[in-house]
């Protein structure tokens, strides 16, 4: 049997796609702008069909959410993107003599995860040809149907309207070795990672630039200045959208007890649920595997009636989250990690003091450099909040996986790639958009520095002339 050859498969790819980009390096913004907005039309128009697509391949999630995660990625995008200069001179400083230029960076590589796969899709096929680079797309393997229709459709409707042809490649192959190869690619210029914590890890393993995310575990205070019925409504809104399958999902809710007292019939008319001790302990091992620290990937995006039917208790047809309490934070509290589901762990505490110091333990657990929720009306909370925990997005007021994304409630990029900082060990701490696809060449212009060449030369040449008389010297008549 002849041995399979992985670096072909991928050089033929990459090949592909360095022609494409080369096509790319040519076009002019119409040019340009006339693709995104044709890709933009064909991903709305199709944002049901896919949406039921990934629904019924993927079998998490709610059909109705998938829908409107395929609008925020088409339309919310686009709106934001559309009249972006990415092409030729996007900048300049006459009296600096600064002139930025806009480059694409070349063939990347496009890692789609299964909770979010046509939504994802959709957004990285705009960004990506709104700065005139190649996409090469590696799905996760429950998604693959739907990827591939979604990743088809955007291509032709691209391709129609002027694009390279093979802009958009999928990777149809499903061997990892493939996607190894492909990542460590000479021609490769960047990965964008979204996906597992293991396909992201795999990716800055490749010595390639990567533009990546990191893991949620978003905690939501609740404190006693907020309107207790905005922060009900918001809660059960942003946890149970898709059934809790966005990373920027509220995972617990740290909340003082008199408080909880207050807000606890509001989110039981909403539809929650509050479990019993006992329905808590079972639910830590249904939800999450404590040996390897990690959500089982049986119960992502699974509706509350079956996750209580799978820890052995039920609950009534119309409840839409489960809230469990929890004691700790950390191993031996399955609950207080990440699980992207409509389970919230619930923390009842006794002082403002300790309600910081769970939301800091809970953020640094799994968290850190993503999202944290608070509900107040206080600024010195929202201060406290700033200088205590980790977060990339410090959403205040607002539903954490809606507000997360951006574009809604606040004015943050939307963006379906939340990137976490360097203690999520990501370059950037921001809602990934075009500007993160840039390679920016500035032209520098002649503009001596009078202050530099008006020192004379001997304040380098005398030893005896100190640091406060080379200050004076520089700084002297300016």
């Amino acid at each position: 049997m002849e041995p399979i050859v992985y670096h072909e498969y991928a050089d033929a790819m990459l090949d592909r796609a360095v022609v494409a980009a080369q096509y790319f390096k040519s076009f002019d913004q119409k040019t340009v702008d006339d693709i995104v907005d044709a890709v933009f039309q064909a991903a709305y128009e199709a944002r049901i069909d896919l949406a039921r697509m990934a629904y019924e391949e993927t079998g998490i999630g709610v059909l109705a959410h998938k829908v409107i995660k395929n609008t925020w990625a088409s339309l919310l995008v686009y709106e934001n993107i559309k009249h972006q200069k990415t092409v030729g001179e996007i900048g300049h400083d006459p009296e600096m003599g600064i002139t930025r230029i806009a480059q694409p960076r070349g063939p990347i590589l496009a890692l789609t995860p299964l909770t979010n796969p046509t939504s994802t899709i959709i957004f990285k096929v705009l960004i990506a040809l709104k700065t005139r680079n190649p996409l090469i797309f590696s799905p996760h393997g429950a998604a693959r149907k739907c990827s591939r229709a979604a990743v088809d459709l955007l291509h032709e409707a691209a391709v129609r309207a002027g694009a390279p042809a093979n802009c958009l490649q999928f990777i149809t192959k499903k061997h990892k070795d493939y996607l190894f190869h492909i990542m460590r690619h000479p021609d490769l210029a960047l990965i964008l990672a979204t996906g597992t914590r293991q396909i992201v890890k795999e990716a800055y393993a490749s010595a390639k630039p990567v533009i990546g995310i990191g893991p949620g575990n978003v905690p939501v205070y609740v404190h006693e200045t907020s309107d207790l019925d905005l922060a009900a409504d918001s809660i059960v809104l942003s946890k149970t959208f898709d059934n809790g399958t966005v990373c920027a999902s509220e995972q617990a809710l740290v909340i003082e007890r008199g408080v909880d007292a207050v807000l606890r019939p509001k989110l039981e008319a909403r539809g929650c649920f509050f479990c019993t001790e006992e329905q808590a302990e079972r639910l830590g091992p249904v939800t999450f595997d404590s040996q390897n620290r990690l959500m089982r990937a049986d119960v992502v995006g699974q509706p509350a009636a079956v996750l209580a039917e799978r820890a052995g208790f039920s609950v009534p047809e119309a409840i839409r989250l489960l809230i469990a309490p929890c004691r700790g934070v950390g191993p031996g509290f399955p609950l207080s990690y990440e699980i992207l589901t409509p389970l919230l762990t619930h923390y009842a505490v006794d002082t403002y003091a300790d309600a910081l110091d769970v939301s800091f333990k809970l953020n640094a657990l799994g968290g850190r450099g993503h999202t944290v929720s608070i509900y107040t009306n206080s600024e010195a909370v929202i201060q406290d909040f700033i200088a205590r925990v980790s977060a990339g997005r410090l959403l205040v007021n607002t539903p954490a996986t809606q507000g997360a994304i951006g574009g809604l409630y606040n004015s943050l990029n939307p963006s379906f790639t939340l990137s976490c900082g360097t203690e999520a060990g990501n370059i950037f701490t921001d809602n990934i958009t075009t500007t993160h696809l840039l390679n920016i060449q500035r032209i520098a212009r002649r503009r001596p520095n009078r202050r530099w060449h008006a020192v004379p030369q001997e304040a380098w040449q005398d030893s005896r002339i100190d640091g406060k008389e080379i200050k004076r010297l520089y700084n002297r008549n300016y």
